[in-house]
């Protein structure tokens, strides 16, 4: 095999898909993998090189599949091993590569380590699989330390006997009670997933994308953690700065788990690929989990974060590349996933009200897509935002399955709102999702107007957009990895040149502002894909360095052709 097509991580388009929400072929309302492999052409007449598929384990999906209860089957709801590699097979076929979710850092409490430490001592060698300690205070009542759950709530839970009394000992879950945290310091969790690993990519998987990779090491003796908010049952430990210093997140033992992981990936040919959810503070903690013999990349989520933000986003671009180039490793980008509000809602302007104003979100959401995928590296797309959905807010209380939702008493969990099924086509209840029948969580009446159906074949959609900009991406040498060039113009318009090795260039720029802008000459005269119609050409006289040949639009990105 090639060395590009062994690097193909390096530049990679990759596509989320989220199974339960993807397509469902057998009208129980759940996505299926069967139902992912009839869209399999969708996905190749996109244009992307590879997907990310989320659990799709035996689980009791408390939290969405991300609560594994044996790593090597599959849901009954979701198919069978077979069908697995049914998919793999089509997926390469079709040049689409594979990558699959791993969940490290707990398990279901319905998993078969769980169980057989219910029925055992606390201090047993099956408890020394989890995170288990005595409780504090005099008959043990109080948790081991003050550590909060993502979900809200205690992190900790007791041990109980069979008859539900409890014992004195308790066990950590950073998420949901049914997600009890491993020990990464026990010899048997590093065997079972080592063996997992092999497991799958035996079967012909391409790699892996690490579920809360920075969480699995916690600092040694479990020490309290000066929360920066007064601790209170509601409030939650997030991932974001302000206790990136967490004793129970990114510490540096977690690295020798993954250089352990890298040889086993690299027995493979071609070699195996693991990209981490890494939150940290920085792009230089960042990197670290880059290293040669470490992850090859992991999620950006501080560009993420930048939001609608011209000054933000250049200085995410500038330190993530920088201090990816020390440890050899192409930056991956992202805008939405299945945790984060989807882009079109999170950067839409709001009213005094709080109101977001959807047409200009997705205006804003097309032209951020845009100019992020010239960038240097991979990115990574989420289903659904290449038809311009919006996050859906206003969903039932009944119907919601997020585990923060019900653990805050409604107050936080937004996750159900970008996991309801992509529409495909016709009408409700399911928009071709499946045959008529209701999907598990309801999808909003005007999707109809926002279907794959609706949208393939019409110039300027948004679907249409994604491919046009795919196409161009794959075909063209100088986007994908390699050289960026700031170029510079009025303030909150980002401009970046991508040279190419015959010395032409591709220019991608963006108007973050609500004015338009006029373009210089040497910026280029061929316009190859805009993220809005309002994009007109001015004139094409080269010998002029100072003629704008191009207005663009606010809140508009384009992509521009400069010959040598």
């Amino acid at each position: 095999m090639s060395t590009l097509a062994q690097d193909w991580w390096r530049h990679a388009v990759v596509y989320q898909v989220y199974p339960r929400s993807f397509a469902d072929s057998d009208g129980d309302g759940m996505g299926d993998i069967p139902g992912l492999i009839t869209r399999l052409d969708y996905l190749a007449d996109l244009g992307v090189d590879a997907i990310w598929i989320s659990p799709f384990y035996t689980s009791p999906l408390h939290d969405g599949g991300y609560d594994v209860a044996d790593y090597r089957s599959i849901d009954e709801r979701l198919g069978t091993l077979d069908d697995v590699d049914v998919l793999i097979t089509e997926a390469h076929a079709r040049d689409i590569r594979i990558l699959m979710d791993i969940v490290p850092n707990h398990t279901s409490s319905e998993h078969r380590w769980f169980r057989e430490a219910l029925e055992s001592p606390p201090d047993s060698a099956a408890w020394d699989r989890y995170i288990v300690r005595e409780g504090k205070g005099p008959d043990r009542e109080l948790p081991p330390n003050n550590w909060r759950s993502v979900f809200h709530g205690r992190g900790w839970s007791h041990v109980r006997r069979p008859d539900g009394t409890p014992t004195g000992y308790w066990y950590l879950h950073l998420f949901d009670t049914t997600q009890p945290d491993v020990n990464w310091s026990n010899a048997d969790v590093h065997r079972e997933f080592v063996d997992t690993l092999r497991f799958w990519f035996d079967r012909g998987i391409d790699g892996f994308r690490i579920d809360v990779a920075h969480g699995l090491v916690k600092e040694v003796g479990l020490p309290d953690f000066a929360y920066p908010t007064e601790e209170d049952e509601h409030t939650p430990a997030m991932f974001d700065e302000d206790i990136a210093a967490a004793p129970f997140w990114d510490q540096d033992g977690v690295h020798d788990i993954y250089r352990e992981w890298r040889r086993v990936a690299d027995e493979y040919d071609p070699p195996r690929v693991f990209c981490g959810e890494t939150w940290v503070p920085n792009p230089q903690r960042l990197a670290r989990y880059q290293r040669p013999d470490e992850l090859h990349t992991s999620f950006n989520f501080i560009y993420l974060e930048a939001g609608w933000d011209a000054e933000k986003m250049r200085t995410s671009i500038d330190e993530t590349i920088e201090n990816h180039a020390k440890v050899g490793a192409p930056p991956t980008w992202v805008l939405s996933n299945h945790d984060v509000i989807r882009h079109r809602t999170r950067m839409a302007p709001v009213d005094a009200h709080g109101v977001p104003d959807l047409e200009r979100g997705l205006r804003r959401a097309r032209a951020a897509t845009l100019f992020t995928l010239s960038l240097p590296g991979s990115m990574y797309l989420y289903q659904g935002e290449e038809l311009g959905l919006p996050e859906v807010v206003d969903l039932p209380p009944e119907a919601r399955q997020d585990p923060a939702w019900h653990r805050s008493g409604g107050t936080d969990g937004t996750r159900d709102g970008c996991r309801v099924p992509i529409p495909w086509s016709g009408t409700s209840p399911s928009f071709g999702f499946n045959d008529g029948a209701e999907s598990w969580l309801p999808q909003p009446s005007e999707w109809a107007e926002l279907s794959v159906a609706a949208e393939i074949g019409v110039e300027d959609s948004t679907l249409e957009l994604y491919r046009t900009a795919l196409r161009i991406r794959r075909a063209e040498p100088a986007l994908g990895e390699g050289p960026l060039e700031w170029l510079e113009h009025a303030t909150g318009v980002l401009g970046i040149r991508r040279p190419a090795d015959d010395g032409s260039s591709i220019v991608s720029v963006i108007n973050l502002t609500d004015t338009t802008v006029r373009l210089p000459a040497s910026w280029g005269t061929d316009l190859l894909v805009a993220s809005s119609v309002d994009v007109a050409a001015l004139s094409t006289d080269h010998a002029a360095a100072d003629t704008s040949v191009l207005v663009l639009g606010s809140e508009t990105a384009a992509w521009l052709r400069s010959q040598p």
